[in-house]
């Protein structure tokens, strides 16, 4: 790290750009939000900003999603709480952790597209620190089933190069950290059952839908 990197990590993220922005013409919630990404800006020309999150509103919910400059680490459904999620991230990748809406536009994007039906595969790095091991490998085997196209727990266990943790597969699928762009919501039974969902089995059926990997009308939003 050079002298003047050491220097401005030192005196902290901009507080001149966040004071012009608190002074702002406008009313407090837009000199709020412009505040925020002031903030955003110096920490990351600051080299302090780790991870940008930003909530994402789709058909199955208010998604929180999280990114560092590896890639996409997190996105998280209405079911598991924002704080819980934070935490764990503060705990296992960084505590410089803010939201910055911006940050994301790509991966609000190809949210978008998806939830459309313009998009069949994700474009977006992945950052995978939230996961490792064997659940790690079943996760990047489940990134790779196509669009439309269902796998068995036990087929992504071999996969992953154990053919008899299933059980085990299930679970990593269970924990993924980055469901829907990683679609686990591919993966069912042996015999065609939904199986298990972190974001509710509703929202699996949902995206099964949307692919065109269940038979039968065209999906409506889960209820929320």
């Amino acid at each position: 790290m050079d002298a003047r990197r050491a220097a401005a990590r030192r005196r902290g993220p901009g507080a001149a750009e966040i004071r012009r922005a608190l002074s702002a013409p406008g009313d407090g919630a837009e000199r709020a939000a412009a505040a925020t990404a002031g903030l955003a800006d110096a920490a990351d020309a600051h080299g302090l900003l780790d991870v940008a999150y930003a909530t994402y509103e789709s058909p199955v919910g208010s998604l929180l999603v999280a990114a560092t400059p590896r890639g996409l680490l997190k996105v998280s459904f209405p079911l598991e709480p924002a704080d819980r999620v934070l935490g764990r991230i503060a705990a296992e990748v960084s505590p410089r952790i803010l939201e910055a809406p911006a940050r994301l536009d790509a991966v609000r994007r190809e949210l978008d597209e998806y939830f459309a039906g313009r998009r069949r595969e994700f474009d977006l790095e992945l950052d995978w620190r939230l996961t490792r091991g064997f659940r790690r490998r079943v996760l990047r085997a489940t990134a790779r089933i196509p669009y439309g196209s269902t796998a068995s727990y036990a087929e992504m266990a071999s996969r992953a190069g154990n053919p008899r943790a299933f059980r085990a597969a299930g679970s990593a699928l269970g924990s993924n950290p980055i469901p829907i762009v990683v679609p686990c919501h591919r993966v069912l039974r042996s015999g065609g059952g939904l199986g298990g969902y972190g974001g509710g089995l509703a929202t699996k059926d949902y995206l099964l839908r949307l692919e065109g990997a269940l038979p039968g009308p065209e999906p409506e939003e889960p209820a929320r």
